[in-house]
């Protein structure tokens, strides 16, 4: 498992989601988005899953899994890529889903401000209307890609 540097962490924590892919039985990328509830320099990443659909699916039958988060105005991002389990339901740890409410709580409010600010957005608070977390998913990362053009790395 690979260690992460607390800067991909502070990274991965800024994003307000990620892109999850996972592989399905006739072996196509699905790609969705997922909520970060928490990451650590150990490299396990927990993210909570709102359905059981698709990514659902295919991490029954292959825990294959990336997660790639991009900040576009700095030019940079990261794909983790590992293994993936999965804790359903009533297994959730409260501390969990605690987390998870607070993040959407500052999603909210960081919209709000951005209205306010005249920064219009959605009209309204999608995340308000989000269902209960069904199951969360828990990555062990085996690799981190840098994915920052090699020629801007050499500049810094």
């Amino acid at each position: 498992m690979n260690k992460l540097s607390i800067g991909i962490i502070r990274f991965f924590e800024s994003q307000g989601f990620a892109v999850v892919s996972t592989i399905d039985r006739a072996g196509r990328p699905h790609s969705s988005c997922k909520g970060l509830v928490d990451i650590n320099s150990s490299g396990l990443i927990y993210l909570l899953d709102l359905y059981q659909g698709k990514t659902y699916e295919n991490l029954k039958k292959n825990p294959n899994i990336s997660i790639t988060a991009v900040d576009e105005h700095r030019f940079t991002g990261y794909c983790l890529k590992g293994k993936a389990r999965m804790v359903i339901g009533d297994k959730l740890k409260p501390q969990i889903i605690r987390a998870w409410e607070s993040r959407i709580t500052s999603r909210i409010a960081s919209r709000l401000i951005k209205n306010v600010q005249g920064e219009k957005g959605h009209p309204r608070q999608p995340e308000a209307l989000l269902p209960k977390p069904k199951y969360l998913i828990v990555m062990k990362t085996e690799e981190v890609v840098d994915l920052s053009p090699r020629s801007l790395k050499q500049e810094g």
